[in-house]
């Protein structure tokens, strides 16, 4: 789907998009002098690369020197929005960084993070990861002059900035009304902040950043703080995982430390689907490791739809740990059968509407001499409209495959998202129409299994009670009300 900027299609078929997260959020606070105020950017930049699987459409960065705060944020992915001569630019000791996937608010560049806000005390940068569910009630509480974009992020930066107190003391204030999915990474020109929503359903962590060569009076070594949206984008960095931003906790770091407030009581919600989809494989979330999570959930598939067949292929990469997994488990050879094309959904060109027909082989192309005359288990992570496994189960058969059996390590998707996940519409989603049997005639597969949803929370190790699992029982921990618009709440009647 070619954007509005011109410079990023993000999708080759904007009808079958598969789960997009709202963002990844990364935050830098280092000791203030000369030696450390280049380096800052950088280090924010390469969080951000390492968070870009979270959020394609637009990328930006603030920091500040002491005195001011800069903001540079544009469309595109993140090497698209910066270069060395941008980040040389953008020089002080505290940043702030986010990549963006719209769920409130146009993908517009006035609608890119970090948004910025003038106070009495200065500037306030924010960056925001999840979905706000009671926007509407907190834009009602501004003026309509006060908001220059159509985002639950620009509204909640304009009520921090137009609080009387500090930025610690409006969050402290304002967060306990605002509801839904948030993880929050701002500054002023002194203070690092971060905050979670009392269910903590999108992830936040913190860790220790060693400066190199750099030592206080006394000669011991200093250290810098970085917050993440995942622990992956620590390990990039350097910095050394401490623990999680606790659900209902706000910190602040400056020259005093590591400040510690809690604004609400903790009600944990995590999201499961960032243990199906969402966060990279070298990342850990309440202690579990995701990829040793999705392999073991392909164990328990095996355990639960057995199939005959001769190979267990993945649908990559998303697939891939879970197949091996069920590879393990079957005793079926593990294989190769489809070859992903890294590079598609960034092309600068949009397809046309021949290619758009065949889009699945710009993605994705079979390896026919492994195939040909072989039963296959294709194990995918997801099933959202079918579009994309009805076209892979076909393009196998095309290439030769005696037999085609799909495998999902996780349940249905029947439910739609509201805490920051961009799934279809419950009409839309397949599994919110179509029984299973009625999703493998659709899908033109020999056999359909999808992991319960017991097996799934058990490959987590955390409680049933302590997850989110809307998208798969329809059980919301927050109370929702769908609205026809969309993510386009705060632009009239809807696009």
């Amino acid at each position: 789907m070619s954007l509005g900027d011109g410079r990023l299609s993000h999708d080759l078929d904007p009808t079958d998009r598969a789960p997009q997260d709202a963002c990844g959020v990364f935050g830098v606070w280092v000791p203030s002098d000369e030696a450390t105020r280049a380096e800052v950017s950088k280090l924010t930049y390469y969080g951000l690369y390492a968070l870009q699987h979270r959020g394609q459409e637009s990328a930006g960065i603030a920091v500040s020197d002491g005195s001011r705060i800069v903001v540079f944020k544009d469309m595109g992915l993140v090497a698209q929005v910066f270069d060395e001569s941008v980040l040389n630019t953008l020089q002080g000791h505290i940043s702030v960084g986010h990549c963006r996937y719209s769920t409130t608010g146009s993908p517009t560049w006035e609608n890119a993070q970090p948004t910025f806000r003038s106070t009495k005390a200065g500037g306030l940068a924010l960056t925001h990861n999840g979905n706000l569910i009671n926007t509407p009630e907190l834009a009602a509480k501004l003026n309509a002059a006060e908001l220059t974009g159509t985002s639950d992020t620009e509204v909640l930066t304009a009520l921090l900035a137009t609080h009387e107190g500090g930025a610690f003391a409006a969050a402290r204030e304002i967060l306990p009304a605002v509801r839904g999915a948030y993880s929050l990474v701002f500054m002023d020109e002194h203070t690092l902040y971060a905050a979670r929503d009392p269910q903590g359903i999108r992830p936040l962590v913190l860790g220790r950043l060693p400066i190199a060569g750099h030592a206080g009076h006394g000669g011991e070594i200093r250290q810098g703080w970085a917050v993440a949206s995942e622990t992956a984008a620590l390990d990039i960095v350097g910095a050394q995982f401490v623990r999680e931003i606790e659900p209902g906790e706000m910190i602040a770091i400056d020259e005093g430390g590591l400040r510690v407030q809690r604004f609400a009581e903790a009600q944990p919600k995590g999201c499961l689907f960032e243990y199906v989809y969402l966060a990279r494989p070298d990342t850990t979330i309440a202690g579990r490791n995701v990829q040793a999570t999705r392999v073991e959930v392909g164990r328990l598939l095996a355990r639960e739809h057995p199939a005959e067949a001769d190979m267990v292929i993945p649908t990559p990469e998303s697939g891939t740990p879970a197949a091996i997994g069920y590879a393990e488990e079957s005793g079926i050879p593990y294989g190769q059968g489809l070859v992903k094309n890294s590079y598609v959904g960034r092309t600068f060109i949009q397809p046309s509407q021949t290619i758009r027909q065949r889009g699945i082989r710009l993605k994705l192309n079979p390896l026919r001499e492994a195939i040909k005359g072989k039963r296959l288990i294709v194990v995918d992570d997801s099933i959202v409209r079918g579009n994309t496994q009805r076209a892979i189960v076909s393009m196998l058969r095309e290439a030769g495959a005696a037999e085609v059996h799909v495998r999902i390590s996780s349940p249905p998707v029947a439910w739609p998202c509201f805490y920051g996940i961009d799934f279809a519409t419950r009409a839309e989603l397949i599994a919110g129409n179509l029984n299973v049997e009625e999703i493998r005639a659709s899908l033109g597969a020999d056999s359909l299994g999808f992991i319960s949803l017991d097996a799934l929370i058990s490959a987590t190790r955390i409680p049933k009670d302590r997850l989110c699992r809307a998208c798969f029982d329809g059980e919301y921990p927050i109370p929702v009300q769908e609205d026809s618009r969309g993510k386009y709440l705060l632009e009239g009647a809807g696009k």
